[in-house]
């Protein structure tokens, strides 16, 4: 299992893309909605370049400090331990910072010089400046505008890497993914991929967010091993979709029509 190739399902230019600002060692952003393929993209690219893929779900808590290190009191004595962007840039590693703009600030202010012409960091705490490993890349993702209140990246940020954009792929290629990952029926396949396009399109709902390929996934993989279609559809789709009761009862009449 420690070889398999992770899959994934090419939607544009963006293996080529990604392979290019490897090779040119320019930082890399995915911008997309939730559950689009973003993490599972770099997984796949980790493993066609043959590096090391270290990622971190960033949140609110999120510091520079859990980023680089610290020290810690080990029997009688204080070390220090070097944090996972540390151990990136030294070893060579892809680092992958999912939802970046979750972070706290200083974690931006941290990866500054790591992302123009010094590819450096500066560790305060030791007071040692680190050159990152010629393999060493940084790589970042974050959900631009898609919920309210949702934190954006500052333009001086942003520009600091090249950037691609996920959507959610055609009908065709998501119920192509689905089957691949689940081995569930090419029919039930498509079935589902319409209640997603549905969905999305029903605008009016005001639902934070949309149904993603990997609910469609996790649905494909209930009905797979046996749960009753609708029961599936209801609590892999409708369920975490939104509280609202209304709405809930509205979604399911709707996916109960089309299952």
């Amino acid at each position: 299992m420690k070889n398999q190739i992770p899959y994934y399902q090419q939607i544009g230019k963006e293996v080529e893309v990604f392979e290019h600002a490897y090779k040119n060692k320019i930082p890399f952003l995915l911008k997309g909605p939730t559950g689009t393929g973003k993490s599972r993209f770099i997984e796949f690219m980790a493993h066609q370049l043959a590096k090391k893929l270290i990622t971190i779900s960033c949140h609110e808590e999120t510091s520079s400090t859990d980023l680089i290190g610290r020290y810690i009191i080990k029997g009688a004595e204080t070390i220090w331990m070097d944090g996972p962007l540390t151990i990136a840039i030294k070893n060579g590693s892809i680092i992958y910072l999912d939802e970046i703009a979750e972070a706290r600030p200083d974690v931006i202010v941290a990866i500054h010089s790591l992302t123009d012409h010094r590819r450096e960091l500066f560790i305060d705490k030791l007071g040692e400046t680190v050159k990152a490993h010629q393999d060493f890349m940084l790589v970042a993702s974050f959900n631009p505008g898609y919920q309210k209140g949702f934190k954006e990246l500052k333009p001086s940020t942003r520009q600091r890497f090249i950037a691609t954009s996920f959507a959610y792929p055609n009908e065709k290629i998501e119920a192509e993914i689905l089957v691949n990952e689940t081995g569930i029926e090419a029919s039930i396949a498509k079935k589902l991929v319409n209640i997603a396009t549905k969905i999305r399109n029903l605008t009016e709902l005001g639902l934070a967010e949309t149904v993603s390929t990997r609910l469609l996934v996790d649905a494909a993989k209930l009905i797979h091993s046996g749960l009753p279609k609708r029961l599936a559809v209801e609590v892999a789709i409708v369920e975490p979709l939104t509280d609202d009761l209304d709405v809930i009862e509205a979604l399911k009449d709707l996916c109960n029509l089309m299952i």
